[in-house]
């Protein structure tokens, strides 16, 4: 699926959409227990670290930008777990940690995420997916 916001187009990969290449790559199980990880919450984050302590750069910013918007996740501290560190990058074919997924939808890692808010229209696709942010109730 791919969301348009401006001139800017998103990937969004569903939790069930992935590459043939990534099916062969990933084993049942793994796969599996990713799909759960990725449903078990509106907003999820595969992060280096935790959200109480994030040990990476790009994993702090992403806790600061959902923080900033009031927008609560679950994250996996892949530095923790080396076979979900690899999958999920198999998983979504993005090379990068983080990964953020709202509604099993895969949005992006940490760029995509600070460009979304850079531009305001973080509110937007969060709303869309049926997510209220800080500013969900104010006018644009």
């Amino acid at each position: 699926m791919l969301i348009i916001i401006g001139h800017q187009v998103l990937c969004m990969r569903g939790s069930l959409s992935f590459s043939t290449k990534s099916a062969t790559l990933l084993s049942e199980s793994l796969k599996s227990r990713i799909e759960s990880m990725i449903s078990s919450a509106p907003v999820v984050v595969f992060m280096k670290g935790t959200q109480q302590e994030p040990m990476c750069g790009f994993s702090k910013t992403v806790k600061l930008v959902l923080d900033f918007h009031d927008i609560r996740f679950k994250d996996y501290d892949v530095l923790s777990d080396e076979e979900l560190r690899e999958g999920i990058k198999i998983y979504s074919d993005w090379p990068t940690i983080p990964q953020v997924y709202v509604n099993g939808n895969f949005i992006g890692g940490s760029d995509i995420l600070v460009k979304m808010h850079k531009d305001e229209e973080i509110t937007d696709v969060f709303e869309k997916e049926g997510i209220k942010t800080k500013f969900s109730d104010h006018e644009k």
